[in-house]
């Protein structure tokens, strides 16, 4: 019996790679790489399914990427509504 050996997809595992980097040594860059990269696997994936897998694998990247680019927009969002209340109080007294 021949069975029919996948491979995984070189965009997938970028994906995953960049979205890890995106929480530790490139943050903005390496989410950005991360999301664009997961995009492009799931699509290839999907287009050529009996030749290529790693479809979790792009999934995860994605998250990673989406996660990373949420928290920095949250901690931006504390850091302008911290400074900008101190900014009123100091106004205002």
């Amino acid at each position: 019996m021949n069975a029919a050996v996948r491979d995984t997809s070189s965009l997938a595992i970028v994906s995953l790679v960049f979205g890890l980097l995106g929480w530790s040594f490139l943050p903005m860059l390496g989410s950005l790489v991360a999301i664009i990269t997961g995009h492009l696997a799931r699509g290839e994936i999907r287009r050529e399914p009996a030749r290529l897998q790693g479809d979790g694998l792009a999934i995860a990247g994605l998250v990673l990427g989406y996660a990373a680019i949420a928290m920095a927009v949250l901690v931006v969002m504390i850091f302008v509504l911290f400074f900008g209340g101190l900014v009123w109080l100091g106004a205002h007294s």
